[in-house]
């Protein structure tokens, strides 16, 4: 290793160690203060935060009762954890026997008992009890009990759970509750630090901490996800995630990870979703969302530029539902959504989250992208449903046996036109059958039973349109085919062979 330069005559001079002496000084008056977190100096003290917020935290435990003798299914977990509750807690896991029970007590054969069924976190919304926590702690329980950090307990009642957002709220008979505060979400930045109360694995009131990893994380069609490395188990869920401020800036939900306990990637529900969802369930004990009979998929590069879009945003439509909200206000497949009720959609996942949270009956402005013009259309709002799907047969005859001409033989295809009956069960005005796919065609993703609808953006009646608007397009670039492939429309970009 090199050694450090010394100046001239073997020690620093006067001025220079003065200077370090006043460097030393500031660097001591720049630590932080305990209890405050100061960027970039040092770690943040979490003691005053836990001692202020921890007792809004809850312990949810559920039970299910079954008939003596069933009993149930024990969870899945090592030797070695299950011999560390029982050696220093005491706790029989849920499906093992209990050897403090009183066997004079044991349950008979038949005989109705309750059994533990999972623990869970949650968190006191409001001072006269209403606790939120997530809808999968409490799916399936016959018994909710909410127990508080002073060890008091209480039978909770289901308000309501919402599966889409994984948000349920209970009530609890109590008063004078210390209620959490609620953060403003649109603040909160990544790589803030945050707190996490709750109790993995049944270990009451935990505290964890660590930063935020990332915003706005797609992990389902209705939540933007908050990422962190908060180091958040089973147990942990419901529970609420914090910032330095002491606010729930989100609940606690899912984690990912191989072997089911933390390895640093942890998903919490914003709050402001939750909160608007809560209000819901509190007042009605259901959540209402809009929908107008749609299914989506992201807008590729390739897509966008095909189409002549510029840039990939908004939802490319793969199916319209017959007789739909959408179907009616003139939406078709392959159409790219731009923007829903005045907000621009960015990317596909926005789009459920905006129409999700419309009211039914309201009717709202809908712009589309098709075939190189935009198209401001109207959409009433329908009440979301469990989908039906509709099933296309393929048995029906074909009009006229397979057709080649010069420009789809040049991209590998071979199409055939589509029967009456056909077009009348895919619910389409026209479009081309695919009898074989190969070379530019094949390498695209194409393939026999596909429908094409559209060639760049040209909409394709029959096999004569299809070969004449094929001929006109310069095939040494790249361009776009929209086709149907069973339910779902998409688009494919058929590059030039080289």
């Amino acid at each position: 290793m090199t050694a450090r330069t010394i100046s001239s005559g073997g020690l620093p001079s006067f001025r220079h160690a003065a200077a370090s002496l006043l460097a030393a000084a500031s660097l001591v008056l720049a630590l932080p203060v305990p209890g405050h977190a100061q960027p970039g100096q040092g770690l943040p003290d979490f003691t005053e935060l836990v001692e202020r917020v921890g007792p809004s935290v809850v312990n949810i435990r559920t039970t299910e009762r079954v008939r003596g003798g069933q009993g149930s299914a024990a969870p899945q977990m090592d030797e070695d954890m299950q011999e560390f509750f029982r050696r220093f807690f005491g706790v029989p896991l849920p499906g093992q026997p209990n050897p403090r029970q009183d066997p004079r007590r044991a349950p008979r054969p038949g005989q109705e008992e309750e059994q533990p069924r999972g623990v869970g976190s949650g968190f006191i919304l409001t001072a006269d009890g209403f606790v939120m926590t997530n809808a999968h702690v409490v799916e399936g329980a016959d018994e909710v009990y909410v127990t508080l950090t002073d060890k008091r307990e209480f039978k909770a009642r289901i308000v309501g759970t919402d599966k889409r957002t994984d948000v349920a709220v209970v009530k609890i008979d109590a008063a004078g509750l210390p209620a959490v505060r609620v953060a403003d979400v649109g603040k909160l930045k990544v790589g803030e630090w945050v707190m996490a109360i709750g109790s993995p694995f049944g270990l009451d009131n935990t505290v964890t901490a660590g930063i935020v990893s990332a915003k706005q994380r797609d992990t389902g069609d209705y939540l933007p996800f908050i990422q962190t490395d908060v180091a958040i188990n089973p147990g942990n869920s419901g529970g609420p995630l914090l910032n330095l401020r002491g606010e729930v800036v989100g609940i606690n939900s899912q984690i990912y990870s191989r072997s089911g306990g933390s390895i640093g990637i942890s998903f919490a529900i914003p709050i402001d979703e939750a909160m608007r969802v809560a209000d819901q369930l509190r007042a009605t004990g259901r959540v209402v969302r809009g929908r107008i009979g749609v299914q989506i998929d992201q807008v590729t590069k390739e897509v966008a530029e095909s189409l002549g879009l510029g840039k990939p945003i908004g939802a490319v439509v793969r199916s319209v539902e017959p007789g739909g909200p959408a179907e009616k206000a003139g939406v078709e497949a392959g159409d790219i959504i731009t923007r829903f009720d005045g907000k621009t959609i960015e990317r596909a996942a926005e789009l459920p989250r905006i129409v999700g949270n419309s009211k039914p009956g309201s009717k709202l402005s809908l712009q589309v992208f098709r075939r190189g013009n935009y198209r401001d259309l109207s959409v009433t709002v329908a009440e979301i449903e469990p989908e039906r799907p509709r099933r296309v047969s393929g048995s029906e005859p074909r009009a006229s046996g397979p057709g080649a001409g010069a420009a789809a033989q040049s991209i590998g295809l071979a199409v055939s036109e589509l029967s009456e009956a056909q077009q009348r069960e895919l619910g389409q005005k026209g479009g081309v059958r695919v009898e074989s796919a190969e070379g530019a065609a094949g390498r695209a993703g194409l393939r026999e039973g596909d429908i094409i609808l559209a060639v760049g953006n040209t909409e394709i009646k029959d096999t004569r349109q299809f070969e004449t608007v094929l001929s006109r397009i310069d095939r040494s670039k790249p361009f776009n085919l929209l086709f149907r492939r069973g339910e779902w429309a998409q688009y494919a970009v058929i590059r030039p062979t080289r």
